[in-house]
């Protein structure tokens, strides 16, 4: 049977009974009765029906661009019956945004507002945004489409052709350019001799974004390299290619000269040239070496000798007939496999000067004790050898010995301490300058005898008593044997403990009263005292920290 219509417009009963309004407006609101009739009688049936104002998004999110690393914020605000709650819900590329698990994404606002907050944009964040709003009685939804734009992404495909000694040809593939065109391209290289990856020169100098060709220029002959494109747009430097396989130059002249170049010193009849050698990097070929010519200053002459070490740094010419501080023009080339390269600026440098020709004067010396001779002389006066004396050598050696078993002590005053030395003995001594050239003549040896040792017995039978904060000390007196140095008093040595500052307390007595602080151990030793030296030690004597009126003896005398 076909549904009846009832008078108001968009109002139909369906077969079933139905009551559909279609267009609801808020007129339709009200009561509505159901009545159903046949033979058996008749039954109704009454309900209200309320009409709540449309839920609207009245601020919509709004298509954007964006770069990385920014935030912003896509609006989403509706206009509800104030009988509603909204909830928003946020989907990205349709799914459903969980903002428990992303940390660049957070819905900010509340009541009729539900803002979606993108923090740190990233490219993974281009996509669409859609904000839908549920109410008890209807949905509605807005969507916006975000394109991040970032860096391009690294160039792909690298390849090295043509190369030569200084140049190599590069092509490459571009990569995404991320929503932003690719403005320019820059070439990195990176060698064996470089810290890290360095910007090199290349044709065009700047390589626009539509070219993805470039040759590199003013590369170094017979070296290794490695090299790699990296984009460049408006928004950022992006990531570099994959580096290129090591690629090697081919060989060349060399290029550069020795720097630094210099002379003089060595020995006398001796020519000495110097040079910082030139770099690996820099030597373009195998088989590198140096060519260092000199000659006589006015001489028209070159004499050329060859190195082959790479390494080489300095070359000695030996003629004994060079006068000394002569003086010679000299310079430093190179050489490789393919050839010659060029030579350093000529600079003129002096031959080995003249040993000391006059020996030290005014030598003497004298005993200090039985391990020890101070020896002092006049220093030889200037001009009086052809350069200025940078040491002395003192040598002494034991009368009767030779000299040519001399020990010798090296320095650059006017007196020196020989150490070492045995007691009463007789020792020889003599003195030498010294300059770059070498060491001169000897000055006439001078004799002196070292002191007789000092007594190898120690101070014994030691006593002590503690009182407060004073210690007294006596001991029994040191006979010297005869081939030992008389005792001319004591040396008391006395800290806290074994790690504490070391005081010292001389005396002619052999006994002393120490003042120190009560309550703390202290170590004690007693030495006698001569010219040659001091004494054997008694060895350490340990103070305890004890109460007042302790008594110690040590070594005790026999029975």
């Amino acid at each position: 049977m076909a549904a009846s219509k009832l008078p108001d417009k968009g109002q139909t009963i369906t077969e079933d009974g139905t009551l559909r309004i279609t267009n609801i407006s808020k007129s339709d609101g009200g009561r509505y009765t159901c009545l159903a009739k046949n033979h058996f009688g008749t039954s109704s049936s009454t309900g209200t029906l309320v009409v709540k104002d449309p839920t609207k998004i009245i601020v919509p999110p709004l298509s954007l661009d964006a770069s990385v690393g920014q935030s912003l914020v896509l609006p989403c605000e509706v206009s509800s019956d104030s009988s509603l709650s909204p909830i928003f819900k946020w989907f990205f590329n349709g799914k459903a945004i969980d903002f428990s698990r992303q940390e660049h994404f957070e819905m900010i606002g509340g009541g009729f507002a539900g803002d979606l907050m993108v923090r740190n944009i990233q490219l993974k964040h281009s996509g669409k945004y859609v904000c839908m709003v549920h109410t008890e009685v209807d949905t509605v939804s807005a969507a916006a489409d975000l394109i991040v734009r970032g860096p391009p992404g690294a160039p792909e495909s690298l390849v090295v052709t043509d190369i030569t000694d200084t140049t190599v040809q590069l092509s490459w593939d571009s990569g995404p350019d991320n929503h932003s065109p690719v403005t320019r391209y820059m070439v990195q290289a990176r060698t064996p001799f470089s810290i890290g990856w360095q910007t090199v020169r290349t044709v065009p100098d700047s390589v626009p974004g539509q070219m993805m060709r470039a040759t590199v220029r003013d590369l170094n002959p017979w070296v290794d390299y490695e090299f790699r494109v990296v984009a460049i747009n408006s928004v950022g430097v992006g990531e570099p290619s994959t580096p290129s396989k090591q690629t090697r130059t081919k060989a060349a002249v060399p290029k550069v000269a020795p720097v630094s170049v210099s002379g003089g010193g060595g020995a006398r009849g001796e020519l000495v040239i110097m040079w910082e050698p030139v770099s690996e990097e820099q030597q373009s070929g195998e088989d590198f070496g140096y060519v260092v010519a000199f000659r006589p200053l006015g001489s028209s002459t070159w004499i050329q000798t060859v190195l082959v070490s790479p390494d080489a740094s300095r070359y000695i010419y030996r003629n004994e007939s060079i006068a000394p501080l002569s003086q010679f023009e000299v310079k430093v080339g190179v050489y490789n496999s393919m050839g010659e390269g060029p030579f350093s600026r000529i600079l003129t440098v002096l031959s080995a000067e003249e040993e000391p020709s006059e020996a030290p004067s005014r030598v003497w010396a004298r005993a200090v004790s039985a391990s020890e001779i101070e020896v002092y002389w006049q220093p030889i006066a200037p001009g009086s050898s052809s350069e200025k004396i940078i040491a002395y050598e003192v040598l002494f050696w034991e009368e009767g010995s030779e000299q040519s078993e001399a020990e010798a002590a090296r320095v650059i005053d006017t007196k020196a301490l020989l150490s070492g030395l045995k007691g009463s003995s007789a020792y020889q001594i003599a003195v030498r300058a010294q300059n770059s050239a070498g060491l001169g003549p000897c000055s006439r040896a001078l004799n002196i005898t070292t002191k007789k040792p000092p007594p190898s017995q120690p101070p014994g039978n030691i006593e002590w008593n503690l009182s407060n904060s004073k210690i007294f000390l006596n001991w029994e007196h040191v006979k010297a044997m005869e081939n030992e140095s008389e005792v001319t008093g004591y040396k008391v040595v006395y800290r806290q403990n074994w790690h504490g500052r070391t005081s010292v307390l001389e005396t002619k007595k052999t006994s002393v009263e120490l003042h120190i602080p009560s309550g703390e151990d202290y170590l004690i030793e007693i030495k006698a005292l001569t010219e040659g030296g001091d004494g054997t030690s008694s060895g350490p004597i340990r103070i305890p920290k004890i109460g007042v009126g302790a008594l110690g003896v040590t070594n005790p005398p026999c029975d």
